[in-house]
């Protein structure tokens, strides 16, 4: 049988191609990650694609998109592999493999990350990646204790609108294992974001991001240098986020942040393999209380 696949261009018979998405393409892939139930948030695609616009690549069949991965690459060391999609129609016919082997090829010689589903995973380990832990989605209407008392924790806690936001992209840049200062930055200072920062004697030590999603809100990052710093900065989103569903994305060895979720009535409801196909920076890994992404790390 010819292979499905052109080695050097990526060309498949039936009319199948491989290239970088065009503007306004990726919301139809952010839409088939919402029915999968990833819960994408609603204004995420703009802020993935200013990162690698060559790292987003959909195979397209007759022209319409069929297939999908994203690929970003941060730093001439590390890239986030995300988005990895089939259309349900077009399922056991070559062509996820296909996308991917494009995918892989715009990382060059970099390690690359992961989240993926765990029933995945020995999939992901014949491709090179191995498993380094697991993230927990928590999930569910948060409990926020309310009346006397209640706004002692918001001590220091600000909006970040107008601030200097290098800060915030300095503390993202030692928890992730690459700098994406500009990323951080329009992450946090998106409008349509509430992003709160907790300062004591004028120095940052913490900030989070609520986000709307497809399905409620989610949180991401959540960053902080104490427990303390964590616990005031979530309650303060959970109290801005009313009444909706939250999610938020915890790596599961930080005990003291799943605690937290779990102290505001959120719950387990998925997870997640972090995998690596080779070594990566030291990380403060305890800065960590949330996720940003789990499509882009």
């Amino acid at each position: 049988m010819p292979p499905l696949v052109c080695e050097t261009c990526h060309c498949v018979r039936m009319g199948f191609e491989i290239g970088p998405a065009r503007p306004g393409e990726w919301a139809q892939i952010i839409d088939w990650a919402a029915a999968e139930g990833w819960n994408p948030g609603r204004h995420d695609a703009e802020h993935f694609l200013e990162q690698d616009p060559a790292g987003f690549l959909l195979g397209r069949q007759d022209g319409d998109a069929v297939s999908a991965i994203s690929v970003v690459n941060y730093s001439p060391d590390y890239a986030f592999l995300g988005f990895y999609l089939v259309r349900p129609d077009r399922r056991g016919h070559g062509l996820g493999i296909a996308t991917w082997q494009a995918g892989m090829e715009h990382v060059g010689t970099r390690t690359v990350g992961l989240d993926g589903v765990l029933d995945q995973q020995d999939n992901y380990r014949r491709s090179g990646f191995a498993s380094a832990y697991t993230t927990v989605r928590y999930s569910g209407t948060p409990k926020v204790p309310d009346g006397e008392g209640a706004e002692v924790d918001a001590d220091g806690i600000v909006q970040v609108a107008g601030l200097d936001l290098e800060p915030l992209a300095e503390l993202d840049a030692a928890s992730h294992a690459a700098d994406r200062h500009e990323y951080a930055m329009r992450w946090a200072a998106d409008p349509r974001h509430t992003t709160l920062a907790r300062f004591r004697d004028g120095l940052l030590t913490g900030y989070g991001v609520l986000r709307p999603a497809h399905q409620g809100l989610r949180i991401g990052p959540l960053l902080a240098t104490s427990p303390s710093d964590a616990a005031a900065l979530l309650a303060a989103l959970l109290r801005s986020a009313g009444d909706a569903p939250v999610a938020i994305d915890i790596p599961e060895p930080h005990h003291i942040a799943r605690a937290m979720a779990e102290r505001h009535g959120l719950a387990p409801s998925s997870r997640t393999a972090r995998m690596y196909t080779g070594p990566i920076r030291a990380l403060q890994h305890s800065l960590v209380y949330g996720v940003m992404s789990l499509e882009l790390g």
